[in-house]
């Protein structure tokens, strides 16, 4: 088991707890948590229809983020509002990308599953450690 030390990890325990139960109540099997290899870890891999899925959890406290909200106007623009326009998703570089699709090719391949269908998503936890709520967003079908 993990310990978390920093101020930063705890929000990521968090944030993965809370995204473990947002998958549980849409019906998603948990298989594993913090799958690690020496080139990267997958924070979470579910199946649901006898697919597969694997899901990097980015979270974010509102300590962090003074206003987190996004509206689409009229013209289709989507403004957010947030310190220092900062989005969790921000943090998926290509070199993250190359390592995670190296580690899903690894679980794939240790499992035997053979040729089945996955997808790799990102959830965005954006948590309020005052009044303990939070709020799930799914980015679906990233392409490693």
């Amino acid at each position: 088991m993990k310990i978390f030390t920093s101020q930063s990890q705890k929000i990521g325990k968090i944030g993965e707890d809370i995204a473990i139960k947002f998958l549980m109540k849409h019906d998603f099997s948990i298989l594993e948590t913090n799958y690690t290899k020496k080139w990267g870890e997958i924070d979470i891999i579910a199946q649901k229809n006898h697919k597969f899925f694997f899901i990097e959890v980015k979270s974010v406290s509102r300590s962090l983020v003074s206003t987190v909200s996004e509206n689409i106007e009229g013209d289709g623009n989507v403004i957010r509002e947030t310190e220092n326009d900062y989005q969790p998703e921000d943090n998926m570089h290509p070199w993250k990308r190359k390592r995670l699709a190296r580690t899903v090719e690894t679980y794939l391949i240790s499992q035997r599953v053979g040729n089945v269908e996955w997808q790799f998503d990102v959830l965005l936890v954006y948590l309020d450690l005052k009044t303990k709520r939070a709020r799930v967003k799914v980015i679906e079908n990233v392409i490693l």
